[in-house]
């Protein structure tokens, strides 16, 4: 059974509405590429909405595995997967569970994870290199865009997504970060506004767990992968030897 109180219950009524289109376009200059030059198949750890799913099929010509536990993502994902075409909806494979029980085994040469590492902490984290390294045929690639290399000072503004219009309504979201107990707790206030007024304000928080490059490098040799160049500056690039 689903937990209907679980992460992302608050953000998915406005994720794609603030977030798709710098999404979309940050996700085909990091992974569409790669996603070209797969031969076997390319899994997408932590998928969400769909955005990156979408570049990744529109990129690649062979099947796409997209790994979304949070039930109120998936839904988006199964939204947008409706409207992609039959073609490409035929090629992609949606999976319920984390990476470490998808059960997929040298299933790809291509592996990316979008705005997923910094949510999990150390032990899942390195528990997911070790799953990348299992479905990760010999030789396969994984890209990622690595989490915070360390706490922020003191409580900041991150930045403000929207105005986005709908109707008569204007949709906003306040994005701001502090440290908390040795975590950073990413907070999106989200606020609707006609003529000026607020109809409704939401709320939803998320910790992000900081590590240093060469701690993470640490854990991707440890579990077998080794760190390679990646093909543009915000991300970091792992193989699992040939």
């Amino acid at each position: 059974m689903s937990d209907a109180s679980g992460p992302y219950t608050v953000s998915a009524e406005f994720y794609d509405l603030l977030q798709a289109e710098p999404d979309r376009r940050r996700a085909e200059r990091r992974f569409a590429g790669a996603a070209r030059r797969a031969t076997l198949a390319v899994v997408e750890v932590g998928a969400g909405s769909g955005i990156v799913t979408e570049v990744l099929l529109a990129a690649a010509a062979v099947p796409v595995h997209a790994v979304e536990p949070s039930a109120a993502m998936r839904s988006l994902l199964l939204s947008r997967l409706a409207s992609v075409g039959a073609d490409r909806r035929a090629r992609v494979t949606v999976h319920p569970d984390p990476l470490q029980e998808a059960g997929l085994t040298e299933t790809a040469d291509l592996v990316v994870a979008s705005n997923v590492v910094a949510g999990l902490d150390p032990a899942t984290r390195r528990a997911v290199w070790k799953a990348v390294a299992t479905t990760l045929a010999p030789g396969g690639l994984l890209l990622f865009d690595p989490p915070p290399p360390a706490l922020p000072a003191d409580r900041e503004k991150v930045g403000t997504l929207g105005p986005v219009r709908v109707g008569p309504d204007h949709y906003f979201a306040d994005v701001s970060r502090a440290p908390d107990r040795g975590v950073i707790r990413m907070e999106f206030s989200y606020r609707v506004e006609r003529d000026g007024r607020v109809l409704r304000r939401e709320r939803e928080a998320f910790d992000l767990w900081p590590a240093e490059p060469d701690l993470i490098a640490e854990e991707l040799t440890a579990a077998g992968l080794h760190l390679v160049q990646a093909p543009e500056p915000d991300l970091m690039a792992a193989r699992r030897p040939g």
